[in-house]
């Protein structure tokens, strides 16, 4: 068995990892690389390390674009095989490839414009909305725990990774000419005693590991606090009328705000303001949510009997329109605006942040992973001018974060879930989705735990296990 780490291998984005097992060829993951435009928009268009066509099978780990992203290319350049997630990936897969098509045919639009006017050769979108319709057709929904056999004596389980809506933790058992080999693949785990999704469920004992290790120096605050924190920035807006502004990803973040402020003013912790979320793809993601209380823990299982709706309590306001999300700027605050993206690279939130971001009396909330060189990171870093639409604004809103709200397991998290294993077993760990110098320290630790060797793999690193 031959397996190549071809995305998220010493970075964070762009998850795929190409296997060839039993005369099968097959991916883990399919994501969108994010980084530098030039370079990402070649590694994208071209798969440079096999052909899609011959490609016989996909595993989804889960829907964000960063894992799921390129999907519609392998099927545009020839992929015909399935495409297995969990149901709610799936669905949730539906709106967010719609709506990454949705902006590259937009984005593509406005720079041809443009190239036009000056006699220049005019792009095309990396993948268009037939394309996200033609993947759609591939995808096959799997259960949790559900053993199935996708290829010749290869065997699938999925087990919650308790990350996003549908997230999975993948087993893989795989007889190879008689040698009976288990292999693992976290994709992106979660965090314990998170709202609303189970905590991230264990798989049996395994030869392999490929983990993320996005945090994998770094420490979260206790997620049991989040509310409490959130509660004291309500209460902050409140007392000096200040507009709230949160950058959040669509899938995941959003939701847990929303779940979380509606408990907040449920339990009179703090009066009740207007919550906008203003975000097309936050509202869609928001319904499939909805569709899926099998993926909800037992505290959110039980909130549900007594709640009607904890996503869509009273004033909150869901907003899909452009004119309305323009009406925005002209609201007084005490009030709490959740827009994408949350690394503040796009989308909505870039209107709000440049409306807002010059006045002290405003607060500007951090709730998620900003990578280098993001508009998000700036703000964290709390640089005294950042640039938006490319214009310089000064940095006067205060700035707080709240890392608690984070969905990835932190460096204890995923030590603590690496040490279920049998370490004797274990031949090796390969380190993926995380920056380098998170991964040395994560390697480190988990040496120090007696793991016999780790692996950080870099982009087309070939191993035959």
């Amino acid at each position: 068995m031959e397996i190549q780490f071809i995305g998220a291998a010493r970075t964070v984005t762009g998850s795929m990892h190409y296997v060839k097992a039993n005369g099968v060829k097959f991916l883990v993951d399919c994501g969108l690389y994010q980084g530098k435009r030039k370079q990402a928009f070649e590694i994208n268009r071209n798969f440079d390390f096999f052909d899609p066509a011959e490609i016989d099978f996909v595993i989804l780990t889960h829907a964000h674009i960063d894992h799921s992203g390129n999907l519609p290319s392998l099927v545009k350049k020839g992929f015909e095989g399935n495409i297995y997630t969990t149901f709610a990936s799936r669905d949730l897969s539906n709106i967010m490839l719609r709506d990454s098509a949705h902006i590259q045919e937009k984005d593509v639009e406005y720079v041809n414009k443009r190239r036009e006017k000056r006699g220049q050769k005019l792009f095309e979108p990396l993948y268009t909305q037939a394309d996200v319709r033609d993947a759609m057709d591939l995808f096959v929904g799997v259960n949790y725990h559900r053993e199935i056999e996708i290829g010749p004596n290869i065997k699938m389980t999925f087990a919650d990774a308790g990350h996003i809506l549908g997230s999975a933790v993948t087993y893989l058992t795989i007889n190879e000419k008689g040698k009976l080999l288990h292999i693992g693949f976290s994709g992106d785990l979660g965090r314990p005693n998170l709202p609303i999704l189970r905590d991230p469920e264990k798989i049996p004992d395994v030869d392999y590991f490929i983990s993320e290790s996005t945090y994998g120096g770094r420490y979260h605050d206790n997620p049991t606090d989040s509310e409490k924190h959130l509660t004291e920035v309500v209460r902050k807006a409140i007392n000096r009328k200040a507009k709230v502004i949160i950058p959040a990803f669509s899938v995941g973040r959003t939701q847990e705000l929303v779940y979380a402020l509606h408990r907040i003013f449920e339990n009179k912790l703090a009066d009740r303001i207007p919550v906008y979320v203003d975000s097309p793809l936050s509202v869609n993601a928001t319904d499939v949510f909805r569709l899926h209380p099998e993926c909800f823990d037992d505290e959110t299982a039980e909130f549900l009997i007594k709640n009607e709706d904890p996503f869509g309590f009273n004033k909150l306001t869901y907003i899909r329109d452009v004119a309305d999300s323009k009406k925005l700027n002209d609201l007084n605050g005490p009030l709490i605006i959740i827009s994408s993206s949350g690394m503040a690279e796009s989308g909505r939130i870039l209107h709000h942040l440049k409306n807002n971001i010059e006045d002290p009396n405003n607060i500007i909330l951090i709730v998620g992973y900003a990578a280098q060189h993001t508009l998000a990171r700036r703000i964290i870093e709390k640089s005294d001018y950042v640039k938006i639409f490319g214009d310089t604004y000064k940095l006067n809103a205060e700035v707080i974060v709240l890392n608690s709200f984070s969905a990835h397991a932190d460096a204890n998290e995923l030590i603590d879930y690496c040490n279920q294993f049998d370490k004797s077993r274990m031949q090796n760990i390969f380190l993926v989705h995380g920056d380098y110098d998170q991964q040395e320290i994560f390697k480190s630790r988990l040496l120090a735990n007696n793991f016999k060797k780790v692996t950080i793999p870099e982009r087309g690193d070939v191993f035959n296990i």
